[in-house]
């Protein structure tokens, strides 16, 4: 599709009938926040599916949420029943994220547990009262090192808000440039979190479909090449 008549800050990469996907840029806002509720990728895609009728009242359903600072792949669906079946089947979903965080791991791999619950200044942290938390689960392994930073690869085996920023820095490790949950990161104005690959059942096909998005060039400038995979999908499984 021609770069020109694509949503600003989100690159389609497959649309059909259900579901529209793509790489969500750093910096822009998925969906509607208490600050912001008009310049977001979900408005720009509403507006994108009526093509200009005014009259129209397609729109777009929101399936999930990245965080305003993170790139990477998403995905909206075109239908209320799509939307429903893509909810109800998100335990067979697979995200995997990169995330290059501070300092080396002792641990090289695992998986991170915790239940999280949002304070009255919307910051998520983890709780040991089960009770009011939500139970959360990040698996990680490291992938690349150098004298400053790690980068991981997360699958993410929950959902929850923050989860993977909450998680890294409670072992000491944030995120770059993670101003939220790092603690000050001055030195570093841009979130090293993206969304490399998510893989679903179509609602309509009953296929899996895997979708990836490049990681951002500032990844390289900080921890240097790696060998990453080619953006692509794959109508067969992962």
């Amino acid at each position: 599709m021609p770069r020109r008549h694509q949503p600003k800050g989100f690159e389609i990469l497959h649309e059909d009938r259900d579901v529209i996907v793509g790489n969500k840029a750093a910096g822009s806002l998925a969906v509607a926040a208490l600050w912001n509720k008009e310049d977001t990728i979900h408005a720009a895609l509403n507006t994108y599916v009526r093509k200009g009728n005014a009259r129209s009242r397609k729109c777009v359903f929101v399936v999930h949420r990245l965080d305003q600072a993170t790139s990477g792949v998403m995905i909206f669906a075109k239908t209320e029943q799509a939307q429903i079946f893509l909810k109800d089947n998100w335990t067979t979903t697979k995200k995997i994220y990169y995330a290059i965080v501070h300092g080396r791991l002792a641990q090289k791999s695992g998986t991170i547990s915790s239940h999280l619950i949002e304070d009255e200044d919307y910051v998520m942290r983890s709780t040991t009262d089960s009770a009011k938390g939500k139970l959360a689960h990040t698996a990680y392994a490291v992938i690349k090192e150098t004298d400053k930073f790690s980068l991981l690869k997360i699958d993410l085996l929950t959902g929850r808000k923050n989860q993977i920023r909450v998680h890294l820095a409670d072992q000491g490790h944030p995120v770059v440039g993670d101003d939220k949950y790092g603690k000050g990161d001055p030195g570093h104005k841009r979130l090293a979190l993206h969304s490399q690959s998510f893989s679903f059942i179509h609602p309509f096909s009953g296929k899996r479909l895997t979708f990836m998005a490049p990681v951002p060039e500032h990844f390289t400038k900080l921890i240097g090449p790696w060998t990453s995979p080619a953006i692509g999908h794959n109508g067969d499984g992962d």
